[in-house]
C-alpha cells in the first residue's frame, strides 16, 4: 500500500511537474498519476515477479510473495519504487528450473510495458496537454519547443533515451503531428510507464551474474563458460558507466588549482571502482588490478576520444552487481541440458535485452 501510495504521487509529479509539497492533494492529478502511472508501472513490476512466483510454486520451489520497495522523494523526481523481489527459500538444484524460473518474470512483464508503451503513443493528447502543465509555453504555440529550451539551464529538464524497441513503437504507433519536444514526454504518463517497463526489463535480463538474464545464459552455455563469460561483461559494462566521469584535462586542471585536494575525489572513485571488482577475485591484488586497469582506460579513451562519454548513472547498478550480487552464479547438481524450445526462448530473450536495453536512459 506504501508503494502504491507514493508511486501514485510520483506520477501525479510527472504529470504535472509540481512537488506534491507545493501543490497539494490535487484528486484530478492524483487520479492521473494513478491511473496513468502507477497502475502500468506497478501492474508491470507485478505481473514481472508474479511471473517467477508461479512458476516456482508449479516446480515445486519454495517462494515468498513479492516485496514492493517504496522510494519517493518529494524535493526531487522520483519513480515511486525501487522495484521489487521475491526471496528464493530453497536450492535450486537444475539448470531447466534456474532457466524457468528465471525467464518467466522477464517475458510476463515485457507484455505489459509494451502493451503500456503501444497503448501511450497510440492515444497521445494533443498540444493542449503541454499547455496545461506549462501555461507559459502557449504564447509560442505548437513550435514552442524552439524557443523555450534555448535558455534553459542545464539540469533542469529531463529526456529519456530510447532504447531499439521504444524508438520503434514511437515511430510506428505515435502520431508525428502529436508528439511533443522531447524534454515534454515524461509528463505523458503511460509513456513514461512503458518506457521504464522495458528498460528495467533489460536490466533484469542483463546476462551477468544472478540476474534473470544471468539465470538464462548460465542455463544455456554452462557453468565454466557462464564463469568466463560473466566477468568480462561485467567489466564492459562498469568501464561504459564511468566513461567520462573524469578526465585527464579535468585532473590536471584540479591538481594544479587545488593540490592534494583537487584529486580526492578521484582516489574516492578508485576505491569505489575496487569495490565494484571486490568480489571477481579471492585475491585482492587481482582486484586492484582489475579496477585499476578499468579506469587507467576510462582515461585514455577520455584523452583521445573526448566525446565518448557513458552513463553515470549505472554506476550504482555495478556497485550492486558488483558488491551485493557477485557476477559468477552458483553450481547446480543436475546438469541436464535444455530443450530445443527453451534454447530458443533463451536467445529471444538476450535478443529482447539487447532491443530494450538503452544505454542513455535519462540526459
Amino acid at each position: 500500500m506504501a508503494t502504491v501510495i507514493v508511486t501514485t504521487f510520483a506520477g501525479m509529479e510527472w504529470v504535472t511537474g509540481k512537488s506534491v509539497l507545493n501543490e497539494g492533494l490535487n484528486w484530478i492529478y492524483l487520479r492521473k498519476g494513478f491511473v496513468g502511472y502507477a497502475l502500468p508501472f506497478l501492474g508491470f513490476l507485478t505481473v514481472h515477479e508474479f511471473g517467477h512466483y508461479f512458476m516456482a510454486k508449479k516446480k515445486k520451489v519454495d517462494v515468498t510473495l513479492p516485496y514492493y520497495i517504496p522510494f519517493w522523494f518529494a524535493i526531487i523526481g522520483s519513480f515511486g519504487t525501487m522495484g521489487a523481489f521475491i526471496r528464493i527459500k530453497d536450492q535450486i538444484k537444475n539448470r531447466v528450473n534456474y532457466f524457468d524460473i528465471g525467464i518467466a518474470g522477464p517475458l510476463a512483464g515485457f507484455v505489459i510495458a509494451l502493451a503500456a508503451l503501444i497503448y501511450g503513443y497510440s492515444t497521445m493528447p494533443g498540444t493542449d496537454f503541454v499547455f496545461d502543465i506549462h501555461p507559459e509555453y502557449e504564447q509560442y504555440g505548437a513550435d514552442y519547443g524552439k524557443y523555450v529550451y534555448d535558455e534553459l539551464d542545464e539540469g533542469l529538464a529531463l529526456r529519456v533515451g530510447d532504447s531499439f524497441l521504444s524508438g520503434f513503437i514511437r515511430d510506428y504507433f505515435g502520431d508525428a503531428s502529436l508528439l511533443p519536444h522531447p524534454n515534454e514526454l515524461p509528463h505523458y504518463p503511460f509513456i513514461l510507464a512503458g518506457f521504464l517497463g522495458l528498460f528495467f526489463t533489460a536490466l533484469n535480463l542483463m546476462p551477468i551474474g544472478q540476474l534473470d538474464g544471468g539465470h538464462i545464459l548460465f542455463s544455456l552455455i554452462g557453468e565454466k563458460r557462464f564463469n568466463q563469460v560473466s566477468p568480462v561483461l561485467f567489466t564492459g559494462f562498469v568501464f561504459f558507466s564511468g566513461l567520462g566521469f573524469f578526465t585527464v584535462d579535468e585532473l590536471q586542471q584540479k591538481t594544479f588549482d587545488e593540490g592534494f585536494s583537487g584529486l580526492f575525489n578521484f582516489l574516492l572513485y578508485i576505491y569505489f571502482i575496487y569495490l565494484c571488482f571486490s568480489r571477481i577475485s579471492r585475491n585482492r591484488k587481482t582486484n586492484w588490478v582489475v579496477a585499476l586497469a578499468v579506469v587507467f582506460a576510462q582515461l585514455l579513451v577520455s584523452k583521445f576520444f573526448p566525446n565518448a562519454v557513458g552513463f553515470s548513472g549505472f554506476l550504482a547498478f555495478s556497485f550492486l552487481l558488483g558488491r551485493v550480487l557477485g557476477v559468477y552464479h552458483p553450481p547446480v547438481e543436475d546438469k541436464e541440458p535444455l530443450s530445443t524450445g527453451r534454447i530458443i526462448l533463451g536467445w529471444l530473450s538476450l535478443l529482447i535485452f539487447v532491443l530494450c536495453f538503452s544505454p542513455y536512459p535519462f540526459y
